[in-house]
Formats: C-alpha cells, structure tokens, sequence
C-alpha cells in the first residue's frame, strides 16, 4: 500500500467514527452552554440508533438511496423527546443532573432492545436496507494531491458534522439567541432581569442536544454497525462528552476534539497496515479510545472552565 492510499484509509476511517461524536458533542456543548448537565448523552444516542435502524428498514423500498439520511431526521426526533425526560426533570422538577441522565442512560438501551425483540423477534435488527457507505465529496475529490486523500470514498455525515459544527459556532457567538444561552448557563438570575426566558433557554438547549445526539446515535447505526443491537452504541455518548469538555464547551473545539477520538477508533481497524503500530496486539487499540477519555478528563476537567452556573437549581425570582 502506497502512502497516499495509506493516508486516504487512515483519514476516511477517522472521519466515518468521528461523525456520530461530532454529532453528540456538540449536543452536549448546547445543553452544557444552558447549563444543564446532559450525561444522558448515550441513551439518546441509543434511542436514535434504534429509531433510525426501524425507519431504514420499514422505508428502504419507498425512499431508496435517501433513506440512511431521513434516518437522521427519525433519530433525531426521537433524541428530541427523550432530551425532553431530561429537561422536565432537571429544569421544573429540580432533579439532579447526575442522576436524571443516569435514569436515562439505564432506560434507553432496555425499552430499545426489549422493542427490538417485540418488533424482529431478536436482541439485534439485521442487516439495514441502505447504509452510509462511502462516498466522493462532489468535485473536492479532484483536488491533486489532497482531495483523494480527504475527500475521496469518504464519510458524508462526517462533512456534514463539521459543517453543522461551523453553524453551532456561528449561532453561539454571532446570534442573539447564541448569546442568552451562553448567559443562562453563567448567570441565570442575572439573565433574568434582563428580561429572557431562562427556563425556555434552558428547554431550548437541552432539546438541542436531544435532536444532535439522536442524529449521532443515527450514524452509529447506519453509517459504522449496519444494524441496531445491544452494542451498537458502547460508550459513545461519554467519549462525545470527554470531546465536549476536551474542546471547552466551544462547537469547533469539540468537533476537534471528536475527530481525535474518531482517529483513535480507527486504529483498531486500518493499525494492521500502519508499520509503526501494526505489531501492537488489537486489543489495546481498541481500548485506546477509551483510556484517552480517562486520561483526558483527568488531565483536563481541573483545567478547563465550564459555564460558571452549570449543573445548578435555577428557581426563578419571585
């Protein structure tokens, strides 16, 4: 295999598992800039894989080659009601953070399996009618040089995440709303007098996450595994959140940061034809990415600076 052939495997692997934690990363940075903790993360994403494995297989026939990406919308929907459990308990019941998003993260994987055996009689869906697969980003693959390499037989969702990254960017820092939102999750009271709705901001970015997860947990399922099963989200939703904080709560950092994960995922399949690592036993490629997640919030939460009122009661003023 010849350099850039290596470089083109290396970059499209990369891209195709970065793309669902680009997603919920980003999720996570909306839900945190409100101030509201959303470790619930994995089981949305559970929940918009499944709901995404159904609608690809019940619709495969009537909307062909665009099913994997309405599949997104489907995923998204259903992360957007889950999100939902959250934010009623977080916000109006004032349950803890922490322990909503656990109640989340335990319920979603078992109503989607136990869902999964009621509707295909199995733990798992099978084989999707129509998958992600690869694809050349339209004329940027003709590029010399460099567009074989990132942009041909490539990851489409991936693309679309850094672009989505980009807008998240634009509407946190340049837009009013992007504003207040970054307000209520540093001074919520003070907001407050200023006249904005903190508990609809605080809605606002948590269903944010919701539709952004749901739509990571999409490509989960549609774009890497092919089928919805137990293990088709496996820690995704907390290394999406070690990528959230690694890029302190800002949408490029984090999509930096997941781009480094999904990298680190990818060694375990493409490690075979790398020369310098391809004596290494595959487990522990396919363990890397989770023992970067321990040491980087290790060595990062201390240091990095989250929205000054986050995981805290807001009660409004009477």
């Amino acid at each position: 295999m010849n350099l850039e052939s290596l470089l083109q495997l290396i970059v499209s692997s990369s891209l195709t598992y970065a793309a669902p934690l680009i997603f919920t990363a980003l999720g996570g940075t909306f839900s945190e800039r409100s101030g509201v903790v959303n470790i619930g993360l994995e089981g949305i994403m559970v929940m918009g894989a499944f709901m995404s494995a159904v609608f690809n297989l019940t619709f495969f026939e009537t909307f062909g080659q665009m099913t994997p990406w309405l599949g997104l919308l489907a995923g998204g929907l259903i992360g957007v009601l889950f999100s939902l459990i959250h934010a009623v308990a977080t916000i109006n019941l004032r349950a803890d953070h922490i322990i909503s998003g656990t109640v989340i993260n335990l319920a979603a994987p078992a109503l989607a399996v136990f869902l999964t055996r009621a509707i295909y009689g199995a733990a798992q869906t099978g084989p999707l009618g129509r998958s992600f697969g690869r694809s050349n980003i339209f004329l940027l693959h003709r590029i010399p040089v460099i567009g074989p390499i990132f942009f041909g037989n490539t990851s489409g969702p991936a693309y679309l995440g850094i672009l989505v990254a980009i807008l998240c960017w634009i509407v946190l820092y340049k837009t009013r709303f992007g504003l207040r939102l970054r307000s209520v999750g540093e001074h919520p009271h003070a907001a407050e007098t200023l006249g904005i709705n903190v508990y609809l901001m605080k809605y606002s970015g948590v269903m944010i996450s919701g539709l952004l997860g749901g739509i990571g947990g999409a490509i989960q399922a549609q774009a890497i595994h092919n089928e919805f099963g137990i293990l088709t989200v496996a820690g995704q939703g907390f290394i999406a959140m070690a990528a959230m904080i690694f890029g302190k709560w800002n949408p490029l950092g984090a999509m930096g940061a997941a781009i480094f994960f999904g990298f680190a995922h990818s060694l375990a399949r493409v490690g075979n034809y790398i020369p310098i690592i391809q004596d290494i036993p595959s487990v522990w490629l396919k363990v890397l990415p989770y023992l970067l997640t321990i040491v980087i919030l290790v060595g990062v939460v201390g240091r990095s600076e989250a929205p000054k009122d986050l995981g805290n009661t807001y009660v409004k003023s009477k």
